[in-house]
């Protein structure tokens, strides 16, 4: 992103810099905005808008107990009806929503404060094509990339990933829990 938005980039395409400014956070409003729908949709289990904002062929990857797949269940339908139960009576609402790009981040809590979930959504052309889910887990948030866009050959140049995001809740589970760092 940073070589998109250097100034020889926006100058060939006659943008200006709160032009293009502009863009990126309408960009940044319709993600977020789309992730605020679905919560919505799957809160009041209107199917049909839920199918419209996710791709058919939705990646997911899972990081927490089996048991926590409420969402999975919820979405495809599958489960035992003691499954069932439990998870009509989670609820995904979210405690704040923050996006990077096309990656929306979403972080809330059960209703007691003992289960923790960070949801990272990848919006693509106004639909959802994937979504990481993170359960009882710690999330750190990293770009990804050189500080130096031109290292020469022979020399090896480290990467720099600064932390841009890092979750909030999944300390109250009054418990120790397993960090991730999601590189984006």
């Amino acid at each position: 992103m940073g070589d998109f938005l250097n100034g020889d980039f926006i100058s060939r395409v006659g943008w200006g810099t709160l032009e293009l400014a502009e863009i990126l956070e309408e960009s940044k409003s319709k993600n977020e905005g789309l992730v605020i729908a679905l919560y919505e949709a799957i809160r009041s289990r209107d199917v049909r808008t839920v199918h419209q904002i996710l791709a058919p062929d939705l990646e997911w990857w899972f990081h927490g107990p089996p048991t926590y797949q409420f969402l999975m269940r919820l979405l495809t339908g599958s489960g035992t009806t003691s499954d069932k139960e439990e998870e009509s009576s989670f609820e995904f609402v979210p405690f704040s929503i923050t996006s990077f790009g096309s990656t929306v981040l979403a972080e809330g809590c059960d209703r007691d404060g003992k289960i923790s979930w960070i949801h990272a959504w990848t919006v693509a052309d106004g639909i959802i094509t994937q979504v990481r889910e993170y359960f009882n887990t710690s999330l750190t948030v990293t770009r990804f990339g050189n500080s130096d866009p031109r290292p020469s050959v022979a020399e090896i140049v480290p990467s720099h990933c600064p932390s841009v995001w890092e979750s909030s809740l999944s300390g109250r589970a009054g418990k120790s829990v397993p960090g991730l760092v999601l590189a984006i």
